[in-house]
């Protein structure tokens, strides 16, 4: 069935001039005299029936009713953009270059990422890991980093939150029962230079009065989480970074609590190529990836 569509260049014309409040605007931004932009308007409003702007001598303003169809036209343009977009892209690779943060990456990143190019087969991603701040790094499209923070002439988005449980082999913990925040003093606890107050802060939020002496400390925190994985002692782990070590059986929470909240992750951008395509297609897989995509938050420096 034949859709009902008024002209396309009356939508255009229709579009640039409400965008600008201006016929005089949209002529130039469309390169034709202000007289065409006047009588592709008319065209619309005779072929709709409704008046969409109000004119008082040379300036005019969108009526309710043009207010309400620019919304539309607006968004049929921007679906009509991306969808010209990825057929232009066809058969062209892009590479997206992402820098996050070491444990991020390993735990949480690249076991999802198959699936983004799945859907985006002509992404080439080149991942690389750091802990540095993002005003350092010498080339990146998008940083994971824990925020929130300011990174100078960027924007960025939550996208993850986290909270951080003690976890442990289940070896271990048959060996030496856990069964109160206390009985960690019995036990070897794992630390990253990367995290130094960490566990002080969990420690102190559990009420646990006795001092915990033994410890181990590495200089990456995924080297920490290796640890009590191979039985070393108690990790401090964030979830739901440890979801699968978790479900698969090789760590254990033995505590219910407190579930300490963390800094959450964040995606960076720098602000000149936030909004292209390619950049904003993998933020928004983030968040939707993390289920954070109605609730994701953002900022710009």
């Amino acid at each position: 069935m034949a859709r009902s569509l008024p002209p396309f260049p009356a939508l255009r014309a229709f579009e640039a001039a409400a965008r600008h409040n201006s016929f005089t605007a949209a002529a130039a931004e469309l390169h034709v005299t202000h007289g065409a932009i006047s009588r592709q308007v008319a065209a619309l409003e005779a072929w709709v029936g409704v008046q969409v702007f109000h004119r008082h001598g040379k300036r005019v303003a969108l009526t309710e009713d043009g207010r309400r169809y620019l919304g539309a036209v607006q968004a049929a343009f921007d679906n009509i953009a991306r969808a010209t977009e990825q057929l232009r892209d066809t058969g062209v690779v892009h590479v997206l270059r992402v820098n996050a943060l070491p444990t991020f990456a390993m735990k949480w990143l690249l076991p999802r990422l198959s699936q983004f190019q799945r859907l985006n087969p002509n992404v080439e991603l080149r991942l690389a890991t750091s802990n540095a701040p993002v005003e350092t790094l010498d080339a990146f499209d998008v940083a994971v980093r824990r925020g929130p923070s300011h990174w100078p002439d960027c924007e960025s988005g939550h996208f993850l939150g986290e909270t951080e449980l003690p976890v442990c082999s289940p070896a271990l913990l048959k060996r030496v029962p856990v069964e109160s925040a206390n009985d960690l003093a019995r036990h070897v606890l794992l630390h990253s230079d990367t995290r130094p107050d960490a566990w002080r802060t969990w420690l102190a939020a559990a009420g646990v009065k006795a001092k915990c002496r033994k410890k181990q400390s590495f200089d990456h925190f995924y080297l920490a989480l290796q640890a009590a994985v191979d039985g070393l002692g108690v990790a401090l782990g964030p979830l739901p970074l440890l979801d699968d070590e978790l479900a698969s059986g090789r760590l254990v929470a033995p505590l219910a609590g407190p579930h300490l909240d963390a800094r959450g992750y964040w995606w960076v951008a720098r602000r000149e190529i936030a909004k292209t395509p390619i950049v904003a297609q993998f933020c928004r897989w983030l968040e939707e990836e993390s289920g954070n995509g109605a609730q994701a938050t953002r900022l710009k420096a």
